[in-house]
């Protein structure tokens, strides 16, 4: 027999590690899919693209009835630099054949997508086309594109909500919120940036002619440019003015921490020895629950070794036999004993200090959920593309969205609760993605503050190979619509909520944005070396800016507020990493199961019918 122990078992390398699991792809929301499933979508989309754009540029009938070299009949100025609605209708062909391997449901998603696009562009062209009749309104044919193009992006993300299997709506409690006040600040903070943008833009300034030229600023006007750039630098302002008033106290109260850890021997113990030195500068007692998740490795020897050298805190191995991160969740969760609890992931090495600035929060009795920003390592593949997302996604967004308190998501790495919280909740949902965000998005909507610290600072894992990266980013795409689905109630009940009525929105937009990144730089470069389109503007550095423009400023602005300059050092191997995660969004929308009817949710007999009565089932 082997030896098992601890002591005599050697440990794998983090290149080595080739995760997957049961929530890499949750039975019935999700399936496994080949690699080769969006190459062969990109080719489908390519060949659709070329052929409509040929013969709406090419067919005499075509050509005469649409004037713009677009599917819009609708009278307009200008010209555009994308055919939109062309992109649209060929992205939905390519998805809809490429979405599922039965032809029904191909059909089925491919005309409920196209079909409603189109039903949506006549009742818009119908309006313009009323402007103009009698209003003497022409609209610019840019503006239309872009309109047609977010619709797009909205259609997308709500028919692949209805069209695939989804978690069961659950009823979501509302506590007393800020809402007016917070709509109010939000209102009063985009007339700002609007009112700046416009400014900027009409000054004419010799900086947009070199941003044209070095390609960070494609076909869209300086103002459209600098809007949402300038909304979110007020908004993360706001917060960081609003974060340095607030009192700050001592507030260091016994907590227990909990691990879920699959498969973690590789890493299990740096966990523990990271976190006994972050527990000894912390004026409470901590107990650390490892929680070992079904492993067929030695995670739950090697982690009681470790615990047993400990100095600062006291631990034990819980062993949760039935697979699934959130079973493990809410078996730690069962087992604290304290006031305020604390989740951490077993690849996560907390730095000294971390529970010391995140208690601190807690003085607040609003303050239901606090967070931080998770560091790289270093040395991996990734790992310097990582390190300017995590400046740009987590030490900028997420701070900047507590302004308007919106936070949606406090992420699993590290994440700190009062226990009563998730208790009340039901517990961590199991059998979908982002349990780490469900339940902290249902903590903000009972009226609890979630907080973002960018002073609380951890080292978390970052998959050093690209099958590991694609499990991973799969899963955290797909979670978006697995939680909007699940929380459908705050998208289309009756209570106003910022979240619900504007950020999830948001995020599902995003979403498809994200997703059809590649499909639009391919559609661009067929565009741009075809002579089809005589209403093309498109220049080379539109079809560049795609994917170095608005990110590369934001990363920059990003790296020096937050506090890691080094990062912009990092730029060519982010932006190839954000193409590389524009693919992943593509794969994760193919990868989420398809029902045999599609069914809308935001129907009464879906808003009525509730999930099963455990919330901890999706």
């Amino acid at each position: 027999m082997s030896d098992t122990s601890a002591e005599t078992t050697a440990t794998p390398d983090r290149n080595d590690v080739q995760f997957w699991s049961v929530d890499s792809a949750p039975r019935r929301f999700a399936e496994r899919i080949p690699q080769w499933r969006a190459p062969m979508l990109l080719a489908i989309f390519s060949l659709v693209s070329f052929g409509l754009m040929w013969m709406i540029n090419s067919l005499p009938l075509l050509n005469t009835f649409f004037l713009h070299n677009d599917f819009i009949f609708a009278p307009a100025s200008g010209g555009h630099s994308v055919p939109l609605r062309i992109f649209m209708i060929s992205f939905y062909i390519a998805f809809g054949l490429s979405c599922d391997p039965r032809w029904t449901r191909k059909l089925g998603v491919l005309f409920d997508m196209a079909g409603t696009y189109i039903l949506f562009c006549l009742v818009m062209d119908g309006l313009l086309f009323l402007f103009y009749t009698y209003l003497h309104v022409l609209m610019s044919l840019h503006i239309v594109e872009i309109a047609s193009g977010l619709l797009g992006f909205a259609v997308f993300s709500f028919k692949l909500l209805e069209r695939g299997q989804m978690p069961a709506r659950i009823p979501i409690e509302v506590g007393p919120t800020q809402t007016l006040k917070i709509l109010l600040r939000l209102l009063l903070i985009i007339a700002i940036a609007g009112s700046l943008a416009w400014y900027v833009s009409s000054l004419n300034l010799p900086l947009e002619t070199w941003l044209r030229r070095v390609t960070l600023l494609g076909g869209i006007g300086p103002g459209v440019f600098l809007f949402l750039p300038t909304l979110f630098l007020l908004l993360y302002l706001g917060a960081r003015v609003e974060a340095w008033a607030a009192p700050k106290s001592e507030f260091t109260p016994d907590l227990t921490v909990f691990v879920p850890a699959h498969n973690e021997e590789y890493i299990i113990v740096d966990t523990i020895r990271a976190m006994d030195k972050a527990a000894a500068e912390y004026g409470g007692q901590i107990e650390l629950l490892v929680m070992n998740n079904n492993s067929s490795d030695n995670t739950g020897p090697i982690a009681t070794e470790a615990l047993k050298n400990c100095e600062a805190l006291k631990g034990r191995v819980i062993d949760v036999p039935e697979p699934g991160k959130a079973n493990a969740l809410n078996a730690g969760l069962d087992a604290v004993t304290t006031e305020y609890c604390v989740r951490v992931d077993a690849d996560t090495l907390l730095q000294p200090g971390c529970f010391t600035k995140a208690m601190r929060h807690f003085g607040d009795p609003a303050v239901g959920v606090v967070g931080g920003i998770p560091i790289p390592p270093g040395g991996g593949l990734f790992d310097r593309a990582r390190l300017l997302e995590v400046a740009v996604k987590h030490g900028f967004y997420s701070v900047a969205f507590g302004t308007i308190n919106s936070v949606v998501g406090i992420p699993g790495m590290f994440s700190v609760y009062r226990t009563e919280l998730p208790r009340d909740l039901g517990g961590f949902v199991e059998g979908m993605n982002g349990e780490d965000t469900d339940i902290s998005l249902r903590a903000g909507e009972l009226g609890y503050r979630l907080v973002v610290d960018p002073t609380v600072r951890y080292i978390s894992e970052v998959p050093a190979t690209y099958g590991h990266m694609r499990e991973q980013r799969t899963r955290w795409f797909r979670s978006t619509f697995h939680i909007s689905s699940r929380c459908r109630e705050l998208l289309f009940g009756k209570d106003l909520s910022v979240r619900g009525k504007l950020i999830l929105p948001y995020m599902l937009i995003n979403s498809a944005r994200r997703a059809m990144m590649i499909p639009l730089l391919l559609f661009g470069i067929i565009e741009y070396f075809t002579v089809f389109d005589s209403f093309n503007i498109l220049v080379w550095q539109a079809l560049v800016a795609v994917l170095v423009g608005a990110p590369t400023i934001m990363a920059v602005i990003c790296a020096i507020l937050v506090k890691v300059p080094i990062g912009i050092l990092y730029l060519p191997e982010y932006l190839v990493f954000r193409a590389l995660r524009a693919y992943f969004t593509l794969e994760s929308m193919l990868s989420i199961s398809i029902a045999d009817r599609g069914e809308p949710i935001y129907s009464r007999a879906a808003l009525a019918r509730k999930g099963p009565k455990s919330l901890r089932i999706a």
